[in-house]
């Protein structure tokens, strides 16, 4: 599968969803677009098929408000149909604005409350170790979902706990809801925080697919430790008009906005040659 295209198709379908809702997380949820294309595309040991495989790998979205880009990769990947993914956030929807293991194929771990997803993918990580297994667990964490302490106790743990099979991707966007990181709680270098936690940590382009594939193959050489990898994304990544909004986290778009997200999936449908 051509990484970037799957990408492209991952954009594509999360502005047409949330362009369906008319209002979302789409800031947050464009700039994980690359990393679940190459996780869903060329890392994952996982299938619809086998989605309750016990020896599968797991995926946590620990910054749960960007479910509509894992759905939109979960339904390129055949868990569920185009009607199924249009129902997002919908009255008596079994696809709700933040994943839900209980009723989204392919969900591993309900998230939301942010802090806890990163907790529990350790959890899980920890519980592989145990059994002897040799699958990973991979984690998405917000940037600005490190100001809860609850996320350094785990990685603390998970570094203590020797889990070397949990790697932890860090989407650092610049933003959280209420504006700019380093103007909320500076987070000074993520890659010097992890390391001094007991982690293999490093930092990569985000909108690179090559690149985040490479630094996830270097990751599971494993080291005896868990790794972070620092993802240098933009909030909105991929769309101009989004990346340059700045209000971006969770955006009800007034008619101009509208306007903007009908040219941005028109010009994504024609890259990926789909007719509308």
């Amino acid at each position: 599968m051509d990484t970037q295209k799957f990408a492209d198709q991952i954009r594509y379908y999360t502005m047409r969803e949330l362009d369906n809702l008319g209002f979302g997380h789409f800031g947050g949820s464009l700039s994980i677009v690359e990393t679940l294309a190459v996780l869903y595309g060329k890392v994952l040991n996982v299938s619809p098929e086998r989605k309750d495989d016990p020896n599968r790998d797991y995926f946590v979205l620990s910054k749960g408000h960007a479910g509509p880009a894992l759905y939109a990769t979960l339904f390129l990947k055949g868990y569920f149909d185009e009607a199924f993914l249009f129902s997002l956030n919908q009255n008596g929807t079994n696809l709700p604005s933040h994943p839900d293991r209980i009723k989204t194929p392919g969900v591993d771990m309900t998230t939301g409350s942010l802090g806890q997803g990163i907790s529990a993918a350790t959890g899980i990580a920890k519980g592989n170790q145990l059994l002897g297994k040799e699958n990973y667990t991979f984690a998405i964490v917000g940037d600005g979902e490190l100001n809860e302490g609850q996320c350094w106790e785990a990685f603390q743990f998970a570094a203590h706990q020797k889990l070397d099979h949990l790697i932890v991707l860090i989407d650092d966007n610049k933003k959280q809801l209420d504006g700019y990181t380093t103007d909320i709680c500076d987070p000074f270098d993520f890659v010097e925080k992890m390391q001094a936690f007991g982690f293999n940590s490093w930092r990569v382009d985000g909108g690179d697919v090559s690149a985040i594939e490479a630094a996830i193959n270097q990751a599971k050489q494993g080291y005896g430790k868990p790794t972070a990898i620092v993802l240098d994304t933009v909030k909105g990544q991929g769309v101009p008009y989004f990346e340059e909004l700045v209000d971006n986290h969770h955006v009800r778009p007034d008619e101009a906005g509208k306007i903007a997200i009908k040219e941005a999936i028109e010009s994504l449908a024609k890259k990926i040659e789909v007719n509308q």
